[in-house]
């Protein structure tokens, strides 16, 4: 499968605004801008106007990818993963992200649910929030993150979220994948709002890795000029 962004380092948008036409505004300011890779869309936007609805919005402008962030799909029965995958083939989604902390079958499934629709795959195992992990107070065993990324690059997933705010689990997760032997390109968010920085992500990121960046380009004065210089960080 082709690569899901077109550059090896890019800044994707992460448009968690509450309107369809502050989402068209974010469009509007960024897509010509060069360095940017594409466009990530969650739930609060797909819950009141759709995916379709958004997807259109953003051919209006370009043809840059949109990603669809379920927050956090890939946790339900595997049967669900067709149904999840059909709803977003059907849509014009061009890739989705998978947080599958239910279990190996679970991801295979759905992960092979969302291949057989021809959709991108970006698989994340380890979130920005704190508290997230056991050794820290959370409910997710400290091995799981691996186990998680070591399953999907068996299935054949070669993107993988990584939490940009904690550079040093970038590295290490960046090294599990070096050992794993094959392609790979990471996605990081947790800049900016959550205290981390472009700059500091890129130093263990390696070359093919992509910013999510959402506040920090919506809730700009200036949104082209905020994602340009986020771009120049890269």
């Amino acid at each position: 499968m082709k690569a899901i962004v077109g550059f090896k380092r890019s800044v994707i948008p992460a448009c968690d605004v509450s309107t369809d036409n502050e989402f068209e505004q974010i469009i509007k300011a960024t897509h010509e801008i060069m360095g940017i890779g594409g466009y990530k869309v969650g739930l609060q936007l797909t819950i009141i106007y759709g995916l379709k609805h958004l997807v259109n919005i953003v051919r209006k402008y370009t043809e840059l990818p949109v990603i669809y962030d379920h927050q956090k799909a890939g946790n339900d029965i595997p049967d669900m993963g067709n149904n999840f995958a059909s709803a977003c083939s059907m849509a014009g989604i061009d890739a989705v992200i998978l947080f599958p902390f239910a279990g190996s079958l679970t991801e295979r499934d759905w992960i092979k649910a969302c291949q057989d629709k021809e959709l991108g795959v970006l698989v994340g195992g380890h979130m920005t929030h704190n508290a997230f992990l056991q050794s820290e107070g959370g409910f997710i065993s400290d091995d799981a993150p691996r186990r998680i990324y070591e399953i999907a690059a068996e299935c054949g997933v070669s993107d993988f979220v990584v939490p940009g705010n904690k550079p040093i689990y970038v590295e290490k997760y960046r090294s599990l994948f070096d050992k794993l032997g094959t392609p790979y390109t990471l996605y990081a968010p947790g800049f900016l709002t959550q205290g981390g920085e472009i700059s500091e992500c890129g130093k263990v990121a390696g070359e093919n890795w992509h910013a999510i960046v959402g506040s920090g380009i919506y809730k700009a004065g200036d949104m082209k000029e905020a994602a340009s210089r986020l771009v120049r960080q890269l």
